[in-house]
């Protein structure tokens, strides 16, 4: 994989700031500060603007992140600050993606995670801090492999509380605190 041209770095400081004092800050993934820590948090950099490079480069990262150990990566943010400022859009690169980890039988070994700056849950008014829970500063798809997540789930007493817990702590901050942490 070649590395990411220096104009990456914008976008790579500000996901760090974000995962670091947003993320691991507020506590919102308990599982996010141990590989942070032991740099096993890759932040490729996506170079396309259209659906299908898109398509095709974050296919490719995907398949980079199955073949690296988990040594050196154990989870991915493919961060995308181009081409994908629509949330619309955004989703339908998302199922697309998801039929891909279907039709190559990844599914199982890696999952898709998704955030957006405009994130919005279906069931949610958009300017509900709830949303914020998959809100980052650019849109990215966070790779996931499924074995480290399911041991990780395992070992977290009520995992199932984490997002109540995260939307309720959320819904309580000052709104203006939250809009800083996304694009």
């Amino acid at each position: 994989m070649t590395p990411d041209p220096p104009s990456s770095e914008p976008v790579i400081s500000q996901t760090r700031a974000w995962l670091e004092g947003f993320v691991i800050g507020l506590g919102l993934c308990p599982f996010a500060q141990v590989p942070f820590l032991a740099g096993q948090v890759a932040m490729p950099v996506c170079r396309g603007s259209d659906f299908e490079a898109l398509y095709r480069e974050v296919l490719s990262l995907i398949l980079d992140f199955v073949q690296a150990g988990p040594d050196e990566r154990l989870t991915s943010l493919v961060l995308v600050p181009r081409g994908m400022e629509d949330f619309g859009d955004y989703l339908a690169l998302l199922a697309e993606l998801d039929a891909a980890l279907d039709a190559s039988g990844l599914r199982g070994i890696v999952q898709i995670a998704s955030f957006h700056p405009a994130y919005r849950f279906a069931d949610t008014a958009a300017d509900d801090p709830a949303n914020y829970t998959n809100r980052s500063p650019v849109p990215m798809f966070h790779l996931l492999r499924e074995d480290h997540l399911a041991a990780a789930l395992a070992a977290f007493p009520d995992p199932e509380t984490i997002p109540e817990r995260n939307v309720r702590m959320l819904r309580s901050l000052d709104r203006r605190k939250l809009g800083a942490w996304s694009g």
